[in-house]
């Protein structure tokens, strides 16, 4: 089943460091199947306020992801993001192909108190 890394990063002032993480990052994720789903676009925002950059990073699995996040080269390299774009970062992993939302509707209903 995919899962995915999330990134809400906020604005910040170009940097050298920046644009050198953004460079080797690719190769970080590449070997554990990631690959850009989300990256240098603009997003809408429909409901409350999201200023700043979305990012996500596609991967196979949720234990792809974590390898990922935890590997000795994206540990090399986040500080040269972390010192300079603040912002919050998720693993989150996805659905499978035959997800219905109606089933957790139906658990959801189960669980609340009878009238």
């Amino acid at each position: 089943m995919s899962a995915y890394a999330i990134a809400h990063l906020q604005e910040a002032a170009p940097h050298q460091e920046i644009a050198e993480y953004i460079e080797r990052i690719t190769a970080t994720f590449e070997p554990y199947g990631g690959r850009f789903l989300v990256h240098g676009t603009q997003h809408e925002v429909m409901e409350g306020a999201w200023p700043g950059h979305v990012v996500v990073i596609g991967f196979p699995s949720i234990t792809e992801a974590r390898a990922w996040w935890s590997s000795a080269a994206y540990r090399e390299i986040a500080p040269l993001r972390a010192r300079h774009i603040e912002g919050d970062i998720v693993l989150v992993p996805g659905v499978p192909a035959d997800y219905d939302a109606s089933r957790t509707a139906e658990r959801m209903r189960e669980a609340l108190p009878a009238r």
